[in-house]
């Protein structure tokens, strides 16, 4: 917590920077560490039966809920290049299809080099796109695009004595083979979380030295792209409501699993992080995660824990006048960021395709 405690308790002490008067803008996004062989199942059966419990009991669920703009809540499925198998991304790209969510990448690597790195990822996203339908071309570039979570929390070699990555200048790997940005933290209190929180930000990369994320530059209205990579941070907080042995509080990092259950006071603290565009408070962007295919968390997260975190979200922050309600996948939160970045004005809603369209998968 010394890494990261600072910074916390310097947000803490200022003002809150969204006027009252306006429509403050909850812009809600779901990301998973989407793994199908999680404990190295000895059968194939058990990963089917995973997969197969998200594609019938997740749209159940969604179906019922929906934000400001008529949408579904979105899932973002970050998937590891390491358990590629055909039939599972099949299945989840039709959930995708169907409207609920899409898929982007997840990669546990160890004592890797950064060519293996670049081809393996390179690789990767061209099957996701040419075999399952998923991510999309800048439209600019042409380049195919893809938002990124890496696994172990390790980004940038930042595990401890460099182990679960080996990779120092990942981020330029990452920029150079079309990741629009980084979805992992945070991570506290694993020893990976940055010093940088509550924050959408630009990291530059040091390429002889690990973390280089911990630190940087705030994406901000009226800047523009610097160094190698945005990271986009889900909020990271101090829980007083929920105490370890009386007197602690538990670290809010905005974990959703057995034992870390959405309530309605981690959904305020969530809103009270206050992670935005500099210079846009009214945008406020709120980034949950999970690991999606263990048994233990499934009732959790496919049922009635959050089914009530989606109908407290549209009960408290979708009336329409103080809040209203945005459901969006990873794509559609980097293209909300540019568009706040660049200062666009109106409902964030209609900046869901700003810079990179819809993969392909739904024009089939």
């Amino acid at each position: 917590m010394q890494e990261w405690l600072p910074q916390y308790i310097k947000q803490r002490m200022k003002k809150p920077a969204h006027n009252a008067a306006n429509t403050q803008h909850i812009i809600f996004s779901f990301v998973d560490h989407y793994e199908p062989q999680w404990g190295k199942p000895n059968s194939i059966d058990i990963e089917r039966s995973r997969v197969d419990r998200w594609c019938e009991e997740y749209p159940a669920m969604a179906s019922k809920h929906l934000d400001a703009n008529g949408v579904h809540p979105q899932h973002t499925f970050f998937y590891p290049e390491e358990e590629y198998r055909v039939e599972h991304l099949d299945k989840i790209a039709k959930l995708c299809r169907a409207g609920f969510g899409e898929i982007e990448v997840h990669l546990h690597h160890d004592n890797d080099t950064s060519d293996n790195l670049r081809a393996s990822i390179s690789q990767f996203c061209h099957i996701l796109h040419n075999d399952h339908g998923a991510l999309s071309h800048h439209p600019e570039t042409g380049q195919l695009m893809y938002g990124f979570i890496h696994g172990n929390w390790t980004l940038d070699n930042s595990g401890h004595d460099g182990k679960l990555c080996g990779v120092n200048d990942e981020l330029i790997v990452l920029k150079e083979t079309g990741c629009y940005a980084d979805f992992t933290y945070p991570s506290a209190p694993h020893s990976t979380q940055p010093k940088t929180i509550n924050s959408i930000y630009y990291a530059k990369d040091d390429a002889l030295k690990p973390k280089s994320h911990n630190t940087g530059v705030d994406v901000s209205v009226g800047g523009s792209p610097w160094g190698d990579l945005m990271i986009v941070n889900g909020p990271l907080m101090l829980n007083w409501k929920k105490l370890k042995k009386g007197i602690f509080p538990q670290i809010e990092n905005a974990d959703i699993r057995k034992g870390m259950e959405p309530t309605d006071k981690r959904v305020d603290l969530w809103v009270e992080a206050n992670v935005h565009v500099k210079g846009k408070p009214d945008w406020v962007f709120i980034k949950v995660h999970t690991h999606g295919t263990q048994e233990r968390d499934m009732d959790i997260i496919l049922g009635k824990p959050v089914d009530d975190m989606f109908s407290y979200l549209e009960a408290k922050y979708n009336d329409g006048e103080r809040h209203q309600l945005h459901y969006v996948n990873s794509r559609e939160m980097y293209n909300m960021i540019k568009a706040a970045e660049a200062n666009e004005a109106g409902s964030p809603h209609q900046y869901r395709d700003y810079i990179l369209p819809k993969p392909n998968f739904f024009a089939k």
